[in-house]
């Protein structure tokens, strides 16, 4: 699971999900990539599903690069706990995305693979996604 080795602020604001992404809606390393279409948190467990999903899909070929981090803690209060005493322990952590993220990047296999990887994927995750392929400037398009 994904988490931060270590923070300074352990419990965190829940914060607003306005407008869209601004970094990390471009695909950098892969040939094709899987963005989001709407805002939400993702959880640690929910992209190491989407990961194991694509690296199963494409039989261990290829490479998937994770372009999404769970920074944020969730916290949660025990079961049948009064009101009030502080804020609760950290539960999990999540990503905060947004419209226009690329979460996953995949190369060194076709079309059909890294699409059918990408749908695999995107049943894993909360948010709405679609595939993206990356446009390289002076190769073929």
């Amino acid at each position: 699971m994904l988490m931060p080795k270590r923070v300074k602020h352990r419990k965190v604001h829940r914060g607003r999900m306005t407008g869209k992404a601004t970094k990390g809606n471009t695909i950098t390393y892969g040939d094709y990539g899987l963005q989001a279409t709407e805002c939400g948190w993702i959880t640690s467990n929910q992209i190491e599903a989407a990961r194991i999903a694509m690296t199963r899909s494409v039989k261990r070929g290829g490479k998937v690069f994770i372009k999404i981090f769970p920074h944020k803690s969730v916290t949660k209060k025990p079961a049948e706990v009064r009101m009030g005493s502080g804020k609760g322990a950290p539960e999990y952590w999540v990503a905060v995305v947004k419209p226009g993220r690329i979460l996953f990047e995949i190369q060194g296999v076709t079309e059909e693979q890294a699409r059918e990887a990408m749908r695999l994927a995107s049943h894993k995750l909360p948010v709405k996604c679609k595939f993206a392929i990356a446009d390289r400037e002076g190769g073929e398009a």
